[in-house]
């Protein structure tokens, strides 16, 4: 579902936040308890007591952490355009037009 690639657009970047959310909120729901909380406790070492939760702890972990890196990458991005004197209008535009902003990676 995340895509891999070595160069990566702003569009691409959407679409996977959009994706990795989908993914998350179902563990959200599943477990009672949002991923912020969940991945503090998950980094600082807490393991599930129910063996079957652990596979779906690790794949938490791994689409919030892979979340969080795309969210970031969209922020630089979208920084470094405003710095460029872009304006948002114009990165609207852009991407409306499907024109590929490349995304500081």
């Amino acid at each position: 579902m995340v895509r891999q690639k070595t160069t990566m657009t702003l569009q691409d970047i959407i679409a996977d936040i959009h994706a990795l959310t989908e993914d998350i909120e179902v563990y959200e729901r599943k477990y009672g308890i949002l991923s912020e909380t969940f991945y503090e406790a998950y980094i600082n070492g807490e393991e599930p007591d129910d063996d079957s939760w652990v596979l779906d702890w690790a794949d938490w972990a791994g689409a919030y952490k892979i979340l969080l890196r795309r969210q970031e990458q969209y922020r630089k991005t979208m920084q470094t355009l405003l710095d460029q004197s872009t304006n948002i209008v114009d990165v609207m535009e852009r991407t409306a037009q499907r024109e590929p902003i490349p995304v500081i990676i």
